[in-house]
C-alpha cells in the first residue's frame, strides 16, 4: 500500500501541465504533471498524493482535492 500525503497546491500551469505542491508535514515542494493528476488543480488547493520515483526525482500521482 502507498503511502499518501496531504499539501497545498504552489501553482499549476494548465498550458505547460505541470506545477509544484508543497507537502504539509515537511514544507518540502514536490513535481507534479498533468498525468499524476485524478482532478483538475489550480494554486492554493488542498489535496492527496502519492510520491513516486521520476526521472528527476519523486513525483506526485494519484493528485486529488480535499476540503
Amino acid at each position: 500500500m502507498n503511502t499518501k500525503f496531504q499539501g497545498t497546491v504552489k501553482f499549476f500551469n494548465e498550458t505547460k501541465g505541470f506545477g509544484f505542491i508543497k507537502h504539509d508535514e515537511s514544507n518540502k515542494e514536490t513535481f507534479v504533471h498533468v498525468n499524476g493528476l485524478v482532478h483538475e488543480i489550480q494554486a492554493d488547493d488542498r489535496v492527496e498524493f502519492e510520491l513516486q520515483e521520476g526521472r528527476k526525482g519523486m513525483n506526485a500521482v494519484n493528485v486529488k482535492r480535499i476540503d
